[in-house]
């Protein structure tokens, strides 16, 4: 592919729902533009921007895919975004290097919460964006549905820029509302002809949307519009350009990536109504050193800035940096800084990608996308720019994981592989993370969802680990609400040197004061150097419970006499006192379980308040109260145990249809109810019968 000046470049990101058909899109455009001879399918794993093995297993988009094109002596780089919810991270990232986006929709039903999610962060970007009907060619098709829902949502923002001609089987075509023509066909293989007659009503009724909204973007034409004085083409055409480029208005074109009708005049859109990088204005960051603003031109001949959006994790190739090259020109060979790391990198070999496959360059300039391998320190998100002109490049955070599972090695060999698996994993992953959970000792992942775990395993047996999901554990405690005392003695005789320790303990309760022990030994019935050992083995104790195996915490030990044996007595033997004291004592001091409770924070429609509380109330919730964020939606605050919340990412999605989010923080320990806690502790007894 031919270097192009950045003039004649266009970044586009193409962003929706889950199943609306973007990747099919992506696939037509490049076969309507010749880039690729042969239109692939999604279904069949053929589809070029859908290469990964898990991507063609689950026919989803998991990450963020490259198709470059060529139209109209215009090179347009494709950004395919996942519509998964899971995945939502990547739509930001994709976001941060597009000039402009295409909302993918399906024409049967209305926009789903992936559409809705992409529209408002391609809107507080200000991004210019159309809106694609996909789907004509099939059942159910309603175009008009589709606009009369998209007005009701964003308004008159909303410019149906076409008509189909048929739908379902017989979709043949589009009517162009600006230029009031029929274009049947398809691929480039399209006739020109007048609106057929059934249409032309239809035609006209949708032409005054079009006209009304492009004259909303031009405070003149508005003006005229409202006195009831008709806009003339070149009228229409002008507001529909400026409010374009504004984003104030969002053109709505119909197709069928299967069947490959409506290509060609998408393309043309994106040609001519969507700026170039040079039009979309200069690049803002900080520079690394002073925390003070910088400015790049979007310029060859500016110092380089360019952004890493996506890192790729491969087995055989390494690590491949996708990065948007904001200013100046990266050249294969050259050093560059990371400045968000502060770490210098040497650029290998360049490529220009479309989905897997690459052709090797040896510059890419101000405005385009490119590809590098091996770069030791750059992740997601990082900046690599001028060694003499630092500057770090504003980008969007992934968000916080809210689903946790925890996995074991399946063999000694898996164990040994696993963490640096799990690093190289996490490494790729921005929304990804692990670690070892010290309550419970079990290996921890956490991500956007059940499916990014269940990819995020499939990446590990890549790298060599083979690990299995197993139950999350809860980090319950114990203590106790009574007082109580005994004795703990340990008289062991081995025919040499026998061992001997003797105490008497009383145990109390102490909240929120931690594990405190009193020496009350007086008379030297247990000599000074052995008091420490009974205090070690009571924590010792403590830390496997008396209940279920969970620590024992607050609580007052006060050791208050014992006895000892000048020749047998010793430190092990003292530990020994303390631990059997302890396992002596501690059930008669009424022991309880103890669970953790979170503090949970959910934001959701208003219309869906009322089943998100009713959800949290039978998860054992506590609702602390609510509040209006405007936009018509709520934030909800609640208290709810952490064992209720292990699978609720998962439930509040279905409950909410996707739209709602939540976030959690710990707040305290308080006592299982009593029914709950004799359930787990009936499990624990089953468990160690069965270890036994």
């Amino acid at each position: 592919m031919r270097s192009y000046s950045i003039e004649a470049i266009r970044n586009v990101g193409l962003f929706g729902h889950q199943g609306s058909g973007k990747t099919s899109l992506a696939e037509a455009l490049l076969y309507t533009t010749g880039a690729i001879d042969r239109l692939g399918r999604v279904d069949d794993g053929t589809a070029t921007c859908d290469f990964d093995p898990e991507e063609q297993r689950r026919h989803i988009s998991i990450n963020i895919a490259l198709a470059p094109c060529e139209w109209h002596g215009t090179k347009i780089n494709f950004v395919d975004a996942p519509g998964y919810l899971d995945f939502v991270g990547e739509v930001g990232s994709a976001l941060d290097v597009v000039e402009a986006a295409i909302l993918v929709t399906p024409a049967q039903g209305t926009p789903e919460v992936g559409f809705e999610i992409a529209w408002e962060m391609a809107a507080s970007r200000n991004l210019p964006r159309a809106v694609f009907v996909n789907k004509m060619d099939r059942e159910n098709a309603d175009y008009q549905g589709v606009v009369g829902a998209l007005r009701q949502r964003y308004g008159n923002t909303i410019a149906p820029l076409q008509l189909p001609i048929g739908s379902a089987a017989s979709f043949q075509g589009v009517i162009d509302l600006v230029e009031m023509k029929a274009f049947i066909g398809s691929g480039k293989e399209v006739t020109c002809v007048e609106i057929p007659e059934e249409y032309k009503e239809e035609a006209a009724r949708y032409r005054e949307l079009l006209v009304e909204s492009a004259a909303e973007g031009d405070d003149e034409l508005i003006e005229k519009f409202l006195s009831g004085e008709e806009l003339t083409h070149d009228e229409v055409v002008r507001g529909l350009h400026e409010g374009i480029d504004a984003g104030k208005v969002v053109p709505v074109l119909c197709g069928s990536a299967l069947k490959d009708i409506g290509m060609t005049d998408l393309l043309d859109i994106i040609v001519h109504e969507f700026p170039n990088p040079l039009e979309f204005g200069a690049v803002h960051g900080k520079n690394p050193q002073t925390g003070a603003e910088e400015v790049r031109e979007a310029s060859e001949s500016a110092p380089l800035a360019a952004l890493v959006f996506k890192t790729i994790a491969d087995p055989f190739l390494g690590t491949l940096s996708y990065f948007r090259v904001k200013s100046g020109v990266i050249k294969m060979g050259s050093t560059v800084l990371n400045a968000s790391r502060g770490k210098e990198e040497r650029v290998g070999q360049l490529y220009f990608v479309r989905g897997k496959n690459q052709e090797p360059t040896s510059e890419i300039k101000a405005g385009d996308i490119g590809v590098t391998a091996k770069l030791a320190d750059t992740r997601t998100g990082d900046t690599l720019c001028d060694p003499a002109k630092p500057i770090v490049l504003d980008h969007t955070p992934f968000p916080e994981p809210v689903f946790e599972q925890a996995i074991v090695a399946k063999s000694k060999v898996d164990e040994d592989k696993m963490g640096p698996a799990l690093q190289r994993v996490a490494v790729a992953d921005p929304a990804f993370r692990y670690y070892r959970d010290p309550e419970t000792g079990q290996t921890v992942i956490a991500g956007a969802g059940e499916t990014h775990l269940a990819i995020v395993v499939e990446r590990l047996k890549k790298f060599g680990a083979n690990v299995e999901v197993v139950e999350r554990k809860v980090p319950y405690r114990e203590t106790i609400k009574a007082k109580a005392e005994g004795q703990g003695k340990h008289k062991k005789q081995t025919g040499g040197r026998g061992q001997y320790g003797d105490c008497w303990i009383r145990l109390e309760p102490n909240p929120g004061g931690g594990i405190e022990f009193v020496d009350a030994i007086v008379g030297g019935v247990i000599p000074r150097q052995f008091i420490p050992a009974v205090e070690k083995g009571i924590r010792q104790a403590a830390e496997t419970g008396v209940l279920a195996g969970y620590p024992v915490v607050d609580f007052k030990v006060t050791c208050y006499d014992g006895s000892y044996h000048e020749v047998d007595s010793s430190e092990a033997a003292f530990i020994m006192a303390g631990i059997l004291a302890f396992n002596n004592v501690a059930p008669k001091a009424n022991p309880v379980l103890l669970e953790p409770i979170l503090n949970v924070e959910v934001v959701v429609p208003s219309e869906m308040m009322g089943d998100v509380m009713s959800d949290l109330s039978t998860r054992r919730g506590r609702i602390l109260g609510n509040e209006s964020l405007g936009n018509g939606r709520m934030l909800l605050r609640a208290q709810v145990p952490q064992a209720e919340m292990l699978r609720y990412a998962i439930d509040l999605r279905s409950i909410t249809r996707g739209r709602g989010t939540f976030s959690t923080s710990f707040s305290h320990y308080e006592e299982v109810p009593a029914h709950i806690a004799q359930s787990i502790i009936a499990k624990h007894k089953q468990e160690m019968a069965h270890a036994g």
